[in-house]
């Protein structure tokens, strides 16, 4: 038996409710939702939080030997109408090579970094 108009639809008011509550925004990120979001790698997010382009926190708690970032709903928003925050003058983490900056979502290069 095929579903009536109303039952499809109703299903897809409760399909649309679901895929709404899933997307909720979230008062923190993590580095990899902040990267799902901004369509960016998660190590490209980890670098701009370390670096200082991204406005982020080290959790105080957490699994590991490191500290993982925390991204605020605020700069995420900030992010997606601004871009990055300028570069701060922090070493990339292979200092031997290119500033990990260059070339990123502002458009300028930052080689002047390394």
């Amino acid at each position: 038996m095929t579903p009536t108009l109303e039952q499809r639809l109703a299903r897809i008011e409760e399909l649309l409710a679901d895929l709404v509550g899933r997307e909720q925004a979230r008062d923190w990120y993590s580095v990899e939702e902040f990267a799902r979001l901004a369509g960016r790698s998660a190590f490209t997010c980890r670098e701009w939080c370390r670096l200082g382009r991204i406005a982020a926190r080290k959790k105080t708690s957490g699994r590991g030997a490191h500290a993982a970032w925390a991204i605020p709903h605020g700069e995420l928003q900030r992010f997606q109408r601004e871009g990055l925050l300028p570069c701060q003058g922090r070493q990339p983490s292979h200092s031997d090579g290119p500033c990990a900056r260059r070339n990123d979502t502002d458009g300028q290069s930052h080689r002047e970094c390394g």
